[in-house]
């Protein structure tokens, strides 16, 4: 009996490892027009950004970031723990920012990283459109 019980355990532990690698996560979701919440611990400040993300491609993502016209440089998807991750690179005249997100709930949770700026601010998006 004990040899059954193993083997009923080893085959369903092979199953739900293959349905686990075998579900897509739909990465489409993070299509469209983004607002940034960039004091979502301050319901009184009014200071926000947007992002628009115009394509998703394997683990590959294409936009803009902060405002029309800043092109979102060397944007990367990661769905391996079945959790919607991104990052990405923009920037200004003062320097590079380092974006990461996750996605739940249909809001995007991030933080943005000026260096030269020396910042770290913490973000919620939803999306507008």
């Amino acid at each position: 009996m004990k040899v059954n019980v193993t083997v009923l355990i080893l085959l369903c532990s092979m199953f739900l490892v293959s349905a686990q690698e075998t579900d897509e996560i739909n990465t489409e979701v993070l299509l469209g027009e983004w607002k940034l919440d960039m004091s979502p611990q301050n319901p009184n400040d009014n200071n926000f950004a947007m992002m628009r993300i115009t394509s998703v491609d394997n683990n590959e993502m294409k936009g803009t970031f902060y405002r029309e016209g800043v092109k979102l440089r060397n944007g990367r998807i990661n769905t391996q723990s079945a959790i919607i991750y991104g990052a990405l690179i923009s920037g200004d005249n003062s320097g590079e920012y380092n974006s990461a997100f996750y996605f739940k709930n249909g809001k995007l949770y991030g933080s943005t990283h000026a260096v030269q700026r020396g910042f770290l601010a913490i973000w919620v998006a939803e999306k507008i459109n």
